[in-house]
């Protein structure tokens, strides 16, 4: 209860310093409820209401996950065959393309997300339903083929070599930036006709399929082997798995914070 003497901004600093010193105790600040979290979030905070400023930490922590953030590649899962590979990160690079902002899906290693997604639970849909009957869903309905992630990629891959070959006698792969966008453009306005009936497979659903791969593979966590060295995050300006804001709380001044990989 607040002194009968005391003025409206005394008042005002204690309670700013009460709610501050609430989040340090209680470990609100560390980022997420982890074993010993009541502890530490006394850490650095004596119980008299003093800071203890015996140990920084925060440039170790920082410096420390910022080195070897490159996810080496460790080779392909999913895709076997290197073309098919180069049609796909190609396809990516022209949704997602380098700028003056920051790298594309290629350098930042979408690819080799969808990769991985491809050879697991997502290409497979092992979690979700996958009886008939199949019908061409609606626009509010979710995945409807009765063809796996897997499949519909490979499908859809397929599929863009015959379009690039049939209009520029070339691979994917090896068109121009302006003739790719022609044959993605076609494929995202569902013109390309896959002569298979609707409900197994559309143009438009693969373009889709591929857009939302590709920004994920874009701002994923690098565990995932997209995001590489967390580029996706620092043009977001993301700060990724802090384990503790401990040492920003008291500020009053905006953060910029070097981002941290889960694994960091």
């Amino acid at each position: 209860m607040p002194k009968k003497n005391m003025g409206v901004s005394e008042m005002a600093k204690e309670k700013q310093f009460s709610r501050r010193d609430f989040l340090k105790t209680t470990g609100v600040a560390t980022g997420g409820i982890i074993g010993g979290s009541l502890l530490g979030g006394l850490i650095g905070f004596n119980m008299d209401g003093t800071e203890n400023t015996s140990t920084d930490t925060k440039s170790e922590s920082s410096e420390s996950s910022s080195e070897g953030l490159i996810i080496p590649e460790k080779g392909r899962i999913f895709f076997s065959k290197d073309e098919d590979f180069k049609v796909i990160e190609a396809a990516m690079e022209r949704i997602f393309p380098d700028s003056d902002i920051g790298p594309g899906a290629k350098e930042l290693g979408a690819a080799y997300f969808l990769d991985g997604q491809l050879a697991g639970a997502y290409g497979n849909n092992s979690r979700e339903y996958m009886q008939g009957p199949f019908y061409e869903g609606t626009a509010t309905q979710g995945y409807q083929s009765n063809l796996n992630r897997a499949e519909y990629f490979t499908l859809g891959i397929r599929k863009l070599q015959e379009e690039s070959n049939d209009r520029f006698e070339k691979s994917f792969a090896e068109l121009e930036a302006g003739e790719q966008d022609e044959i993605l453009k076609d494929f995202e306005d569902d013109k390309v006709d896959f002569d298979i009936p609707r409900s197994t497979a559309t143009a438009g659903y693969f373009f889709q399929l591929l857009r939302e791969a590709t920004l994920e593979g874009v701002y994923s966590d690098p565990i995932y082997r997209g995001n590489r060295n967390m580029g996706g995050w620092k043009m977001k300006q993301f700060p990724g798995h802090q384990h503790s804001y401990l040492n920003l709380i008291d500020s009053d001044e905006f953060q910029d914070i070097e981002p941290m990989p889960n694994f960091g």
